[in-house]
C-alpha cells in the first residue's frame, strides 16, 4: 500500500469558506475538521469541501507554494489561503503614511 504522508507529500482536502470568497483552508485529509482551532472555524464559516488531492512540493498552485502549504499543515494542521484583496490591504497598511520625507 502506498503512503500518502510524508514530509514530501500529504493527502489533503481543500474547503472553501462559506463566509468569505476565495477563502480556502488545506488539511492533511484524515484529520476532522472540529479539530482546527474554534476561532479560525469562527471566522471561516461552514467549510465546504472543495477537493482532494496528493500534494507533492512540485504540484503547482495559484497562490502559494506547495512547499508552503506541506509545511503549515505538518506544523498547525492546516493552510490557510485568504483572499487576494485582504492580503493586498494587509501589505498596504503597513506602509508608511506619506509626509515630507516619503512623498
Amino acid at each position: 500500500m502506498t503512503d500518502y504522508m510524508s514530509d514530501q507529500k500529504r493527502f489533503c482536502s481543500v474547503y472553501k469558506s462559506s463566509r468569505k470568497a476565495e477563502m480556502y483552508i488545506y488539511v492533511d485529509r484524515k484529520q476532522e475538521l472540529k479539530e482546527l482551532p474554534e476561532g479560525l472555524l469562527t471566522v471561516f464559516g461552514e467549510p465546504q469541501h472543495v477537493l482532494d488531492l496528493i500534494l507533492t512540493p512540485s504540484k503547482k498552485l495559484a497562490r502559494v507554494t506547495a512547499d508552503r502549504v506541506l509545511a503549515d499543515i505538518a506544523e498547525k494542521g492546516f493552510f490557510l489561503q485568504m483572499p487576494p484583496a485582504e492580503n493586498e490591504a494587509a501589505v498596504s497598511d503597513l506602509s508608511p503614511p506619506p509626509d515630507s520625507l516619503h512623498g
